[in-house]
């Protein structure tokens, strides 16, 4: 009787580590390493490395830091993914987002920045494997739990706020008053109340209790 014929073996999956933390960079590593079918191929600690490495090393999948550090350009971890992910590049990588918040707007950002997918770094080993094979096949996997409310609101988009509107929304949320935010943003109280205006405008309310309020339903507080 003739041996059956060994079954053939999975390819392994190279992987690229961008995060400016040392910490999560090693334990990411330790978790990949000790795994079947993968093998990290490079690490990336700030934004403009991972655009760089992406390019040099051509990994199958791009593990990034949605709030990586920025290198001299200043670029972040959206600006990254986008120029890592851009159609006019050959070959371009997926990118697999990790961050420690589920807020829709972080996701609305990884997502329009063209990430194939969104994992909390709170989830289990197991469903980072399987987003990594997913995205390494082509696949999007978006977190699961958030994922279909922030697509909706993506095909019906609702204001977006600025960045420095969510920071005066998120001390708001902290109970400053106008004069406490705008020491802590060095600038004049007449600005802030500018951007406050702005602010109330966009969600549709007139007070602050009531912005806060909108803001927790629609998760921007981080």
């Amino acid at each position: 009787m003739s041996p059956s014929p060994a079954e053939p073996a999975h390819p392994v999956i190279e992987v690229l580590l961008c995060d400016d933390r040392a910490i999560e960079r090693a334990g990411l590593l330790a978790l990949l390493s000790g795994a079947p079918g993968f093998e990290v191929i490079g690490e990336a600690t700030n934004a403009e490395e991972a655009v760089t490495l992406a390019a040099a090393l051509r990994p199958a999948v791009v593990l990034m830091d949605l709030r990586i550090g920025s290198g001299v350009d200043g670029v972040d971890g959206v600006e990254a993914t986008r120029r890592i992910t851009r159609t006019d590049a050959p070959g371009s990588p997926p990118v697999l987002v990790l961050t420690a918040y589920d807020t829709d707007a972080d996701i609305a950002c990884a997502l329009e920045a063209g990430a194939a997918g969104h994992l909390l770094k709170a989830e289990p080993p197991e469903q980072l494997f399987a987003a990594i094979r997913a995205a390494a096949g082509g696949h999007s996997m978006p977190a699961a739990p958030v994922a279909h409310r922030v697509l909706a609101q993506m095909r019906s988009p609702r204001p977006s706020l600025t960045d420095q509107e969510l920071n005066i929304l998120g001390r708001l949320a902290r109970g400053l008053s106008i004069r406490e935010i705008a020491r802590a943003l060095s600038t004049s109280e007449t600005t802030v109340k500018t951007h406050l205006s702005r602010l109330y405008d966009k969600l549709g309310v007139a007070s602050r209790t009531a912005a806060v309020s909108v803001a927790r339903e629609h998760r921007l507080l981080r």
